[in-house]
């Protein structure tokens, strides 16, 4: 069959056996991790050969493929470490060659699609989101500054290390690009005493984070409002955006920068954090195109930067974080895992295996292949930013002890 053949040129690390539909079993590369496949359709073994990046995915969601020995985990682990051997064969060439030509329709994000690509995603129940992720809501990568650090914790030190790279003054606006569920504008708002405008096409994204300003109190500095972010008229001293970037497509990225540079007043700083590849320009995932993030791209830098250059804007910072993500993937898996009975109540079992293999894969990414999340600060002018970078260490480090020091004063006043 097509698969075997595939397997048989591509794996070398890792051993992965395939049981075909009459029970014949057959082995390929050596050592571990071991993972047995069982495949329950005849027509699999020609699927799975000829268009594995999609085809692999969708069997395992319908069941038409099953893990028999070892894990999802170390299936896709071995197809990650062998990734270079199973794209060496003539027709993986070609369907790479394929997705290549056909990404910039693939990436058509005009106002309208934009927003129903998003609400295919992000428009799913809310009690989804609150079941992995942690209670700031924080739905993109975290920082961790120490290898044992909590997911809550890690996700209050990306926004705190995302904040010193903004610097920010009481009073200034701020307009916060694909706000999310609002964490971190509430956060900036709380910290920092900046009014900040948030947009997002997501409506359930958009009243959740109402809600929460609510809740809050921060009616008068904070505003999040369900508008496209090219539709925004103001601006500002400061713009952020953090996981939106991916949502914007190749073809958008000069109207992307041009609105930046436009909203931002002379002086101004903009903080981009995305999900960018090492590997120079590619393609989105198939299954990860077709299921998960449709119209979604993550770029490469020399895909980003001609076109920022293009704007007049300087960068004047770029920080390249790696197994941050991977990290905070595993505990929104292990999360995902410990409320799956629940998540499988509100869709049901082939939802569950659909987001398995998307969180799966998206961790194992970062780990064993090309995907890394870059920050890129961005300034409307020469002199906008200070000339060394100490100044996002030390605003980071005094803000990360302001707790500490505020529960020593307390302490010591209760026990006066």
């Amino acid at each position: 069959m097509l698969f075997a053949k595939l397997l048989r040129a591509g794996i070398r690390q890792g051993r992965l056996a395939v049981i075909d539909h009459r029970g014949h079993r057959e082995e390929f590369g050596s050592g571990s991790p071991a993972v047995a496949l069982r495949l329950h359709d005849p027509k699999l073994g020609w699927q799975l050969g000829l268009n594995p990046w999609l085809r692999v995915g969708e069997a395992y969601m319908d069941g038409s493929l099953t893990i028999e020995e070892g894990t999802l985990y170390d299936f896709i682990e071995i197809a990650m470490k062998n990734t270079q051997g199973l794209t060496s064969l003539r027709w993986q060439k070609a369907f790479s060659i394929l997705n290549r030509l056909l990404r910039w329709w693939h990436q058509h994000n005009p106002i309208g699609t934009a927003q129903q690509n998003v609400a295919h995603h992000y428009d799913l129940s809310r009690k989804l989101f609150e079941l992995f992720l942690d209670e700031s809501m924080q739905y993109s990568c975290a920082y961790f500054p120490t290898p044992g650090t909590a997911l809550a914790d890690a996700q209050q030190a990306k926004m705190r290390h995302i904040a010193s790279k903004l610097i920010l003054k009481p009073g200034q606006k701020v307009l916060d690009i694909g706000c999310g569920w609002g964490g971190l504008g509430i956060y900036l708002a709380k910290t920092v005493g900046v009014e900040v405008i948030g947009v997002t096409l997501s409506k359930e994204q958009h009243e959740v984070a109402c809600a929460r300003v609510k809740a809050a109190g921060l009616e008068d500095q904070v505003e999040f409002r369900l508008q496209d972010y090219r539709l925004v008229p103001e601006r500002f001293d400061r713009i952020v955006s953090v996981g939106m970037f991916e949502h914007v497509g190749l073809k958008h990225f000069p109207e992307f920068f041009a609105k930046v540079e436009q909203s931002l007043v002379e002086g101004g700083v903009a903080l981009l954090h995305a999900i960018g590849r090492r590997d120079g320009p590619g393609h989105t995932n198939p299954w990860l195109r077709k299921y998960i993030f449709p119209g979604g791209y993550s770029p490469a830098l020399s895909e980003v930067l001609p076109v920022v250059e293009q704007t007049g804007l300087w960068v004047t910072d770029i920080e390249i974080l790696r197994l941050h993500y991977a990290e905070t993937l595993k505990a929104w898996r292990e999360n995902f895992e410990a409320n799956r009975a629940e998540i499988r109540a509100l869709y049901d079992e082939r939802f569950c295996r659909m987001w398995e293999f998307y969180l799966v894969g998206s961790e194992l990414s970062f780990r064993h292949d090309y995907n890394m999340v870059f920050q890129m600060q961005l300034a409307r002018g020469i002199e906008a930013v200070p000339v060394t970078r100490d100044y996002m260490f030390d605003w980071e480090r005094a803000e990360a002890a302001r707790p500490r020091a505020q529960m020593v004063r307390n302490s010591d006043r209760a026990a006066e």
